[in-house]
Order: C-alpha cells, then sequence, then structure tokens
C-alpha cells in the first residue's frame, strides 16, 4: 500500500490524504464496478474517452472519503507501479488534471489516514450527488460473479492445477449441463461480428507469447489463456466454474477475441 502523500483541489477545501489510486481505462478498471469501461464510467458519472482516468481515493483533513479522477492517467501508473515495488511516490495530480472530486469510495478499502477521524462520507451540500459506495459482493451476483473471475486471472496456475485434462471438454452442443457455457460462448463469438462496448474484452501478459484474455456479458465472466482452457462463471450459477477445454474451436475463438482486446499501454 502506498504511503499517505497528500493533493491539493479546491473542491475538497481541504488537502486530499491519499491513500490508494486505480486506473479507470478501456484495458483496466476494477472489475468488480461493471462489465466494460462505460459501464463503470456511467456509475461514476465519467465521461467514456477512451485516454481514461486515474481515481485518487483518500480523506480530507475531516476524515471524510473522496475520489478525485483525474486526466493524468500516466502519474496514477506510475504511483501505482511505485508502490507495487515497495516504493514511496507521493501521487499529487495537478489541479488542471482533476476532473471532479467524488464524495465516497467506489471500494472498500480497510485502511485510514492516521491522525484525522476514521473514514466517513462529507455532510451532503444541496444538489451534491449520493456519497459513492462500493457494489453488494456479500451475495452472488455480477459483483461477486466479476470478482471471482479476478480471483481465478490472478491464480491461473492454482485454478488449473485442479483441473485434469481428461475431466475438461468443449461444450458439446446437446449436453444439457452446458447450457450456461454454450450461450457464453456464443455470446463471445457475437463480438467478433459486433464489437462490443470497450472494456468487454481485456488482454493481457500472461507469459511467454501467451495473452491472459478477460470477456464479460450479461450475466457471465470468462477467463482464459489463449494458449489454454478457459474458465466460465455465470450469474444464474452461484459459485460454480466451468472449464472448457480447447476443443476443436476454443483456440481459434480466443486468439481471434485477443485481436479486438483492450491492452494496457
Amino acid at each position: 500500500m502506498p504511503t499517505t502523500e497528500s493533493a491539493e483541489d479546491d473542491q475538497l477545501g481541504d488537502q486530499l490524504f491519499v491513500l490508494t489510486a486505480v486506473l479507470l481505462t478501456p484495458a483496466q478498471f476494477p472489475s468488480v464496478l461493471g462489465d466494460d469501461y462505460p459501464e463503470v464510467c456511467a456509475g461514476l458519472g465519467l465521461e467514456p474517452y477512451a485516454e481514461g482516468y486515474g481515481l485518487v481515493l483518500g480523506q480530507d483533513g475531516t476524515g471524510a472519503r473522496w475520489t478525485v479522477a483525474t486526466e493524468d492517467v500516466s502519474l496514477v501508473a506510475c504511483a501505482i507501479a511505485a508502490w507495487d515495488c515497495g516504493m514511496e511516490y507521493d501521487l499529487s495530480p495537478g489541479e488542471e488534471s482533476i476532473v471532479v472530486a467524488l464524495p465516497g469510495w467506489p471500494l472498500a478499502l480497510a485502511v485510514a489516514t492516521p491522525g484525522i477521524p476514521q473514514p466517513h462520507d462529507p455532510e451532503p451540500q444541496e444538489g451534491d450527488r449520493a456519497p459513492l459506495a462500493p457494489p453488494d459482493a456479500g451475495d452472488w451476483g455480477p459483483a461477486q460473479r466479476r470478482l471471482g473471475a479476478d480471483e481465478i486471472a490472478l491464480q491461473w496456475a492454482s485454478w488449473r492445477a485442479q483441473v485434469e485434462d481428461e475431466e475438461v471438454s468443449f461444450a458439446e452442443p446437446g449436453e444439457e449441463r452446458h447450457r450456461g457455457v454454450r450461450r457464453v460462448l456464443a455470446e463471445a463469438r457475437g463480438y467478433l461480428v459486433d464489437p462490443p462496448p470497450p472494456g468487454r474484452v481485456r488482454s493481457s501478459f500472461a507469459g511467454g507469447e501467451a495473452r491472459t484474455l478477460r470477456v464479460d456479458g450479461p450475466g457471465w465472466s470468462m477467463v482464459a489463456r489463449t494458449d489454454d482452457i478457459a474458465f466460465v462463471l455465470l450469474d444464474d450459477e452461484p459459485g460454480q466454474v466451468h472449464p472448457v477445454g480447447r476443443g476443436p474451436e476454443l483456440p481459434g475463438l480466443l486468439a481471434s477475441l485477443d485481436g479486438l482486446a483492450a491492452r494496457p499501454l
């Protein structure tokens, strides 16, 4: 986690003590907040510009939660990279780069700024929007399903080790238990004809020439490696993870999806 630094913003009327930051771009955004980049932007009241934003989460001097959206994506990316390496980084977006300061946090944080009151939503002013709050991920639903897909992507080797090759089969027509998986694969193939909103298909480095694909749609998420199998999660099957073997079709589908995927800069 970052050390607490501060950034100035006239909308806050105080310093912002930075606790963390995340990227909000077509290729990288908190999956828990939506299935694609425009959906996440809409939930935050931001225009889905292709360049994206950096989201800086912190507290003002009274302890109130604030989320600052900045256009300086590179600055936020550098800060995150430094923090990930255990280094300090003073994340202070320039006032000219700040798009808006939003009350509340869209993500749950288990940290707080020492020496000031505990985190709380700021007192609302007339005309203010409701404070941001994390999605309810306590029960199975879209948020929990997307978090599950995030976990599989992060722990691919562990999940892959649980699946024996002979137990994995491509979802063949007529197999009733794979009806949901067949729907997901059909909708994913549809993306190749009618490209989905930005961020529905994302690609990241997986080692060697392989890529990790994250594909989302209404009620489903798929995580796959272009050189391996896929895992499917469905809103209507709580807690279930369906492996999909390579088969005759999956390799070509994954390669084509990778061709239209958003990639981190």
